[in-house]
């Protein structure tokens, strides 16, 4: 007797095609990036509705702001004056370190490099993909964003541009498992590699024996090995160094200066060009973090009780600046030992 209904092809015979079929087109993407053109025309039909779920939100801000009270404003009134007299007292003395650095600039002939461009950018969603730490911005092609573009904040290294639409970006935070970030210790330029380990959690610098000199308290900025990020913007504070005395490696943490968590406005970065230029000599590399320093602080170090350490300057420059002004030298051995 025929049964009724015809029996097709069995489950496990179907799931059996079908990840035979998504390991083809898995490796056919990772080879060819065919599928790199659709993911853009993808994430470009997407971008509105990033917007539309972005209205919202600014429609209650302004809403919010509107119906504050008079009493309130008022009170911020007076906050915001008082801070402001403060600002101006400090303006004085901010003059007066402009002209002294000018002179340290002078005597070590060689200005910072000033062909970098910036342009401003404002979170409007996070990643979609739950296994992986991203955001996205709403600058894209349309304003020249390229994959791999260096990302900052106010405070530090955010992370890069891993795909790019035309009015939006992706961006993978320097937090995410699989990011790794080529570092160095302001004090004594010591180079590592920080890979992410989840925003939860804090960077993971590579196992290193267990005598390297790299305390709590530490600042990480960026090296400029490998083109990709520039030299001399902070990256983290060391927060933990473990001794794994059976490996016979130090186990260090360090904490991400940029606020990864409450992100909203970024700053994309260009060189003199799209190309990452070549990486600068470890002194080149001192003295832009200690500009860019000088610039953040004080938002660099969470806790402003902490001692900021300070740039070994060049014997020369000290011997040219004592006949013109005493330079007392930091107690604690900040120093350290150059490459």
């Amino acid at each position: 007797m025929k049964p009724i209904f015809s029996r097709g092809p069995s489950l496990q015979l179907r799931l059996f095609f079908a990840i035979i079929i998504a390991i083809i087109l898995v490796v056919v993407d990772s080879r060819l990036g065919v599928f790199n053109k659709v993911r853009s025309y993808m994430d470009t039909a997407v971008s509105p509705f990033y917007f539309l779920a972005n209205g919202p939100r600014q429609f209650l801000d302004g809403i919010s702001e509107s119906l504050a009270s008079r009493n309130h404003l008022e009170l911020e009134n007076r906050t915001l004056r008082n801070e402001l007299r403060l600002q101006d007292s400090k303006l004085l003395l901010l003059g007066q370190l402009k002209q002294e650095n000018s002179r340290l600039r002078e005597l070590l002939g060689s200005p910072l490099r000033n062909d970098e461009h910036m342009m401003v950018s404002q979170v409007i969603s996070g990643g979609m993909d739950p296994y992986r730490e991203q955001i996205v911005i709403d600058k894209g092609a349309k304003e020249g964003v390229y994959e791999g573009q260096p990302v900052i904040s106010d405070r530090g290294v955010v992370g890069q541009v891993t795909a790019v639409s035309q009015l939006s970006s992706r961006i993978l935070l320097i937090c995410d498992p699989s990011h790794a970030i080529p570092v160095q210790v302001l004090r004594n330029d010591i180079r590592v590699i920080a890979n992410g380990a989840g925003c939860t959690d804090d960077l993971l610098l590579e196992p290193l024996p267990s005598d390297t000199d790299i305390r709590v308290g530490d600042v990480l900025v960026t090296s400029g090995l490998g083109g990709r990020f520039p030299e001399g913007y902070p990256v983290a504070v060391v927060s933990a160094v473990k001794i794994d005395n059976q490996r016979a490696h130090a186990v260090i943490h360090a904490r991400p200066l940029a606020e990864l968590r409450r992100l909203r406005y970024l700053l994309l970065l260009w060189g003199a060009d799209n190309n990452p230029s070549e990486p600068l000599p470890p002194s080149e590399v001192y003295r832009a973090a200690n500009e860019r320093l000088m610039q953040m602080l004080p938002q660099v170090l969470p806790n402003p009780s902490n001692e900021i350490p300070q740039l070994p300057a060049p014997k020369s420059v000290e011997k040219e600046t004592s006949a013109e002004k005493p330079i007392s030298k930091p107690s604690s051995p900040a120093t350290g030992n150059h490459q």
